[in-house]
């Protein structure tokens, strides 16, 4: 088991080294800046108790109008891309059962992340692999507000899958492994 810190310092490495430096997400950048992305650590050895943080961090981001968004890193227990999957499955049934749907989406990251229909080596499939399997809890009225005030947000995966098979596996497997080989608003290592 790797201490929770260590998990939540690459984390955040990556975020700035990687979701930031890149523009993968144009609109972490300023979350980033302002400070408002929270990041937690727990175990998924257990199902139940990494649902029962998922939704205490739904409450958290309740009563804490600062936090923009949560980064929940899953420390163990969801190596295998499969599991990991089931614990999304059962994660987004929950958000919806405890009244959260339309409140808060999640997105989902892991270091063995495909999307259905690709290939397990497209390089496009970095857009969701991070250091740690993670939920990530966003605001469903930020995401709306931030669609709506960007020119063309459809264009954002297009330009992202072009820019990640220009980089090539080797080098993003090297940045998910070590985000600061990149230095913030860089992109050659």
């Amino acid at each position: 088991m790797t201490d929770d810190a260590v998990c939540l310092d690459q984390t955040r490495a990556w975020v700035e080294g990687f979701v930031v430096a890149q523009d993968i997400c144009p609109f972490a950048r300023r979350e980033m800046e302002r400070d408002s992305i929270r990041y937690e650590a727990t175990s998924a050895r257990s199902f139940e108790a990494a649902l029962l943080t998922l939704i205490e961090e739904c409450r958290r981001l309740d009563d804490d109008s600062r936090i923009e968004t949560t980064l929940l890193v899953l420390t163990d227990g969801v190596e295998d891309f499969d599991d990991y999957l089931d614990l999304l499955g059962l994660a987004e049934a929950l958000l919806e059962d405890q009244g959260y749907e339309g409140v808060y989406q999640l997105a989902s990251f892991h270091p063995d992340y495909c999307f259905h229909g690709v290939e397990e080596d497209d390089p496009a499939n970095y857009t969701n692999r991070s250091p740690w399997p993670m939920l990530h809890l966003l605001r469903e009225e930020s995401v709306e507000r931030a669609l709506a005030s960007f020119s063309h947000p459809e264009r954002i995966p297009e330009r992202n899958v072009t820019l990640l098979r220009e980089m090539g596996n080797e080098r993003l497997a090297a940045q998910v492994a070590n985000p600061r080989l990149l230095k913030s608003g860089n992109r050659e290592p």
